[in-house]
């Protein structure tokens, strides 16, 4: 396994500064988390800059993960409501805005709360946050009914704060992706690099490709053998790696494995799905 990923470009620390600055301004924080990996991709940071502020929880490309878990996970940050001031925890797919109604209805009782304590009524402000790639575009794209953010496969695409309004008025601010100094456990960052958080040039796309078929081989092995037509799971990654490569015919002169591109295919196809619901953290 791949050691540690220390990962903390310049941009990072002014968006955790931008955060800290706006939200004196904001009524509530809606926090997107990815459904494949919600423990890794919930910033450590955010809890501790978002503080006591009203927050609706996000699990996006739901469709992507497993049905099951997806359940076990809303349940999970529902009992968490109360000491950590969660109005709402929903299960959305971002991508086709299937049940995106769900989070507006969320969002307008919101607004009765904050108008119904506060002694002038204006629109509500938002602020949403996230580890980068996580569906912050695609989610405010929704919300707003137009191409208001770029949106991406790779981290970074947004660059700077953006103030937008929705269609019943509230005021929205986006932030980039945030991730944090250090990951102390590896299986951290390697989550964040499968689910394409971290560039993949931060680890190799070969190496990456390797650790995801150890992975779904110890915990998807039927997904893996079926995707890619294997006679058998063996017993270690780097058989599995080969056969695949075989199976696809990802070989170079001397008929020599190409490791790169038999990597980069498995990368891929688990990041849209193909391989088939897959939830690498579980309750």
């Amino acid at each position: 396994m791949i050691d540690n990923i220390n990962w903390y470009p310049g941009h990072m620390k002014k968006t955790r500064e931008l955060i800290k600055e706006n939200l004196k301004a904001v009524d509530c924080v809606v926090e997107i988390i990815d459904s494949r990996i919600p423990v890794s991709s919930r910033n450590p940071i955010i809890d501790e800059l978002i503080a006591n502020k009203r927050r609706i929880i996000v699990l996006g490309k739901s469709d992507l993960a497993d049905e099951t878990e997806n359940r076990k996970w809303k349940e999970h940050f529902e009992a968490e409501a109360d000491e950590k001031n969660i109005a709402r925890v929903l299960v959305l797919n971002l991508q086709s805005g299937e049940n995106i109604k769900q989070l507006l209805k969320a969002l307008e009782a919101e607004q009765t709360r904050r108008n119904s304590v506060k002694s002038v009524a204006r629109p509500l402000r938002l602020m949403i946050v996230g580890v980068p790639n996580v569906g912050k575009s695609s989610l405010i794209n929704r919300l707003t009914g137009k191409r208001s953010a770029v949106t991406g496969d790779r981290p970074g695409v947004t660059r700077g704060k953006q103030w937008l309004t929705l269609n019943n008025g509230m005021q929205l601010l986006d932030t980039p992706g945030i991730l944090w100094p250090k990951f102390e456990d590896p299986n951290v960052g390697l989550n964040l690099a499968f689910c394409g958080s971290i560039r993949d040039e931060i680890l190799g796309i070969q190496d990456l490709g390797f650790e995801l078929i150890r992975v779904l081989g110890e915990t998807y092995p039927e997904l893996l053998k079926e995707r890619y037509k294997l006679d058998e799971i063996a017993e270690t990654p780097l058989e599995n790696m080969d056969a695949i490569a075989v199976k696809r015919g990802f070989l170079m002169s001397g008929k020599r494995i190409d490791y790169e591109r038999t990597g980069r295919t498995v990368v891929d196809e688990f990041r849209g799905g193909k391989i088939g619901r897959i939830t690498l953290e579980k309750l």
